[in-house]
């Protein structure tokens, strides 16, 4: 079993809340990582019998899960939530319950509704390349990492991508599509889902991806805010700070897992990623998920933002600090090139403080006309970088 830099967040919360609930991708490994707890009744609210338990008895069920528990896929049996409410304000130890959940609207909504202030969120995305380097699956080349994806079970396993992930969309589409939308035409879906892989680090346009997928402009918004509920994939908003420049405002797409995303571009091998149309893209989209899951791994918001202005200038990812911006471009080439820092040199004239950096396939340098290139696999010490 690979250990996941998560669980030291989720000790520490256990002691400070009465339940946690943990949401992220079907086998992202939630179930893993709850069941590594010791002390707790575990149930999975997909079993018939055991929703049919909770579903028709709720109070009782309840009360036979015992001191401490575990509900899989809780967002199965909504009623569960108002119980649960009245359990957690009588128990006076912390961490009773762990709730587990692969769609956040649905859990999310109904924590709000009846446990707000109760429950510690947390997010489990797939394996991360710090997490991979720990259980020694981390000497791989870059496009090694990017075609095989963070899913555990890829590796502890040793399932070829070729065979995983067409089943993991299929899977997907039986479960967490059908619950969350009643949509008819899964072909269209699925090659909906493949455009949208076609994107990948770009700016989202509504209108095109429309016109491409020949669906309506609401079923498009419709369809990202499933895929996006289901932890397929994820927004990177513009930056609205207040800067003296027009800027873009529409927000950039890209996946949770690059491995899901080559699969979906018919990728079959890693050799074809080096001549690949996207492959830089595919490497910006690994590097701002990798950013993602150290702050989801921390218990922290992704507090990270795209900037690009009017006339195209665009920096591939910034992040509010409390004394300033810090800049962060992504580059794959292993060469490093006044190029990688002409939109930061643009850019951080605007802002009184800013903490310069590009992420590259390069050798670390500390300092290169006031930028810092970070090797990409270095990226697992980029918090202690910034915060020395």
């Amino acid at each position: 079993m690979i250990n996941r830099d998560l669980e030291k967040t989720l000790f520490e919360l256990l002691q400070k809340f009465p339940a946690i609930n943990i949401t992220g991708p079907r086998q992202s490994g939630k179930t893993t990582l709850a069941k590594n707890l010791t002390g707790y009744n575990y149930f999975s609210l997909e079993n018939p019998d055991t929703r049919l338990f909770a579903e028709s008895d709720p109070r009782g069920f309840l009360r036979s899960a015992g001191e401490k528990f575990i509900l899989d896929e809780v967002q199965h049996v909504p009623a569960l939530f108002s119980y649960l409410q009245e359990i957690l304000d009588n128990r006076r130890e912390n961490g009773k319950a762990i709730l587990l959940g692969s769609q956040s609207f649905l859990v999310n909504q109904h924590i709000s509704q009846s446990l707000a202030g109760r429950v510690a969120l947390l997010k489990l995305l797939p394996l991360s390349y710090s997490e991979l380097q720990n259980a020694n699956f981390g000497g791989q080349n870059i496009d090694n990492v990017l075609f095989k994806g963070g899913y555990p079970r890829l590796y502890n396993e040793d399932i070829d991508p070729v065979y995983f992930f067409p089943n993991y969309i299929e899977t997907y589409l039986q479960r967490d599509v059908r619950l969350l939308k009643n949509i008819e035409n899964q072909t269209t879906f699925v090659r909906f889902i493949k455009l949208c892989a076609g994107r990948v680090g770009q700016i989202l346009d509504f209108s095109s991806l429309a016109n491409d997928a020949g669906i309506a402009v609401n079923t498009v918004k419709s369809w990202l805010s499933v895929l996006e509920a289901s932890y397929i994939l994820y927004f990177l908003q513009p930056y609205s700070g207040n800067v003296n420049r027009r800027l873009i405002k529409s927000p950039k797409l890209y996946f949770y897992d690059t491995g899901l995303a080559c699969s979906l571009l018919n990728i079959e091998n890693e050799k074809q990623l080096a001549t690949f149309y996207l492959r830089g893209n595919l490497f910006e989209n690994f590097v701002l998920s990798e950013l993602f899951k150290a702050r989801y791994n921390g218990g922290l918001p992704a507090n990270y933002f795209y900037l690009r202005d009017s006339k195209g200038v665009e920096v591939d990812c910034i992040q509010e600090l409390s004394d300033g911006i810090r800049f962060i471009e992504i580059k794959s080439s292993e060469t490093l090139s006044t190029d990688h820092i002409k939109n930061i040199v643009s850019m951080r004239n605007l802002f009184k403080n800013t903490e310069n950096y590009v992420i590259y396939a390069g050798q670390s340098i500390q300092d290169f006309h006031g930028v810092v290139f970070v090797n990409w696999k270095e990226t697992r010490n980029f918090d202690k970088q910034k915060n020395e």
